[in-house]
C-alpha cells in the first residue's frame, strides 16, 4: 500500500472515533458539560492533530508530503467521515415518533 491509503487508513477510523466522542460530548450524555457543540468540535480538533502527528512519525514527514499531503489524504477523509457520522447520530437520535 502507498503512503497516501495508509494515512487515510488511519485518518477514517480516527474520524468515527471523533465522531462518537463529539456526540456525546454534544447531546448531554455528560450531565456536568451539558449540550456542548462547541466542546464537541474542538474534541475533533484534537483528535485530528493526534491522529496526524502519529501518523507523521510512522512514515515521516518527507513520505507524508508535508501540509499538502496531509491535507488531502488525512485531512479531508476525517472531515468527510467526522461530520457524517456525527450528524447521522445526531438525527437518529432525535427522531422519535
Amino acid at each position: 500500500m502507498d503512503i497516501d491509503a495508509k494515512m487515510t487508513a488511519i485518518h477514517v477510523p480516527a474520524g468515527i472515533v471523533a465522531a462518537v466522542v463529539s456526540f456525546y460530548l454534544s447531546n448531554g450524555s455528560i450531565a456536568v458539560l451539558g449540550k456542548n457543540q462547541a466542546l464537541g468540535t474542538f474534541a475533533g480538533l484534537v483528535i485530528l492533530l493526534i491522529v496526524g502527528n502519529i501518523a507523521e512519525r510512522l512514515f515521516g514527514k518527507e513520505e507524508v508530503g508535508g501540509f499538502k499531503g496531509w491535507l488531502w489524504s488525512g485531512i479531508v477523509p476525517f472531515l468527510f467521515i467526522w461530520f457524517v457520522v456525527w450528524a447521522i447520530l445526531i438525527t437518529s437520535t432525535t427522531i422519535t415518533p
